[in-house]
């Protein structure tokens, strides 16, 4: 049984080897070792160190490939999650212009003209951060946000 499986491979990977456009120096011995029908026994060691050889080398690609899979599993698991909280964000973002009146909670469309609403954006944030008027907003934000959390308290 395990020399079935043994002549199996061996016969797969001579296929793969005379596939290949460059084998290396070992893969072209094993070729050679293996087209040749009467061995010597030190040609008979050679080839089976060679085989024994190759196998590890299938194998540690085998492995490469799939840890290489499982990196690429999970930076694309570490952008979906970095995607979800932006997306989040802007989620948010969105509902602080509903909660101010700037766009229709239903249709999600600006209750302003957009050209207007985004040179008002615009200007605000052209407006230093130490100017009186941002504290100003903080506060009326403040209780805007309060008053809307009560709101959903009751609910």
């Amino acid at each position: 049984m395990q020399s079935e499986k043994n002549e199996k491979w061996l016969d797969n990977r001579i296929q793969y080897i005379k596939g290949l456009k460059s084998p290396n120096e070992q893969q072209r011995l094993i070729l050679s070792l293996n087209e040749k029908k009467d061995r010597s026994p030190l040609e008979e060691k050679k080839f089976s160190l060679l085989i024994r050889s190759e196998k590890a080398s299938q194998k540690a690609t085998d492995a490469k490939t799939k840890v290489m899979a499982l990196v690429n599993s999970e930076k694309k698991i570490a952008a979906r999650i970095e995607r979800k909280a932006r997306d989040h964000q802007l989620y948010q973002s969105a509902g602080l212009m509903i909660l101010s009146g700037l766009v229709d909670s239903k249709t999600g469309k600006p209750t302003i003209d957009k050209a207007a609403l985004v040179g008002a954006l615009s200007g605000l944030n052209e407006l230093t951060r130490d100017n009186p008027k941002w504290l100003e907003w903080k506060n009326r934000g403040e209780k805007i946000l309060i008053e809307k959390n009560q709101q959903n308290d009751k609910k």
